[in-house]
């Protein structure tokens, strides 16, 4: 373990070691591991994090004795995911690959996924970079939309999505996303957090396209949850 490479405190209060440009647990990340906590996690249950960041979710899951899956575009993630799995000494299979493009035809009885999700200016979501972590395309739902049309041929029988966004992406239009492909959406969890420095740089922008009303102080972060009928 390399002494130069930062610790955090997540959320759960552990330790995680972060690469320079990889997601560090913020406040989404909290609320989505508020809301695994709440699920019937089986021993033996199957998991895929889309998506995983520092891996903070997967290890969290492999905790509870779930098998997990992880997955990250990002080269640097991926070794960042395997790092803290390695450090909780938890077994994580962490891959490299888009979404869950790395594991065809497998199917899950929980998914978990902190997308990226903030409207951005600056046209499709970059291929390369750390804000490729966040910038999700002039509404913001590049990702999202992906997952919620992904999540039924990933999700078994009663199976689960968990996944959290801002609101200036659309709450509404996740839910009938996964409604109109089939599976019954609600939003488990709602969070106001203070604007983070992404959000506070576009904020002009934000405003001249509807995204965020000029009186909010604070933005919304939900966690929708989504079952397989």
């Amino acid at each position: 373990m390399s002494a130069a490479l930062p610790a955090l405190t997540a959320p759960t209060g552990r330790r995680v070691r972060v690469l320079p440009g990889v997601y560090a647990p913020q406040h989404d990340t909290h609320l989505l591991l508020r809301a695994l906590a709440r699920e019937a996690i089986r021993p033996g249950a199957d998991v895929i994090d889309l998506g995983t960041g520092s891996g903070l979710l997967a290890v969290a899951a492999a905790r509870r004795g779930a098998n997990v899956t992880a997955v990250d575009v990002a080269r640097r993630a991926v070794l960042t995911a395997r790092l803290n799995a390695l450090i909780a000494r938890r077994r994580v299979a962490v891959h490299r690959g888009d979404l869950a493009a790395p594991v065809p035809g497998r199917t899950y009885d929980l998914v978990i996924s902190n997308p990226p999700y903030v409207p951005s200016p600056h046209g499709p979501p970059p291929r390369r970079g750390s804000a490729r972590a966040w910038d999700a395309g002039p509404d913001g739902r590049a990702v999202v939309d992906r997952i919620c049309e992904a999540a039924p041929s990933l999700l078994r029988a009663g199976g689960v999505l968990l996944m959290v966004h801002s609101g200036l992406c659309g709450t509404e239009k996740t839910l009938r996303r996964l409604a109109e492909h089939g599976l019954s959406a609600t939003v488990s969890d709602v969070a106001h957090v203070p604007f983070g420095p992404v959000v506070l740089s576009r904020m002009s922008w934000l405003h001249g396209r509807d995204l965020l009303d000029r009186r909010a102080d604070r933005e919304e972060l939900v966690v929708v949850r989504a079952e397989q009928r």
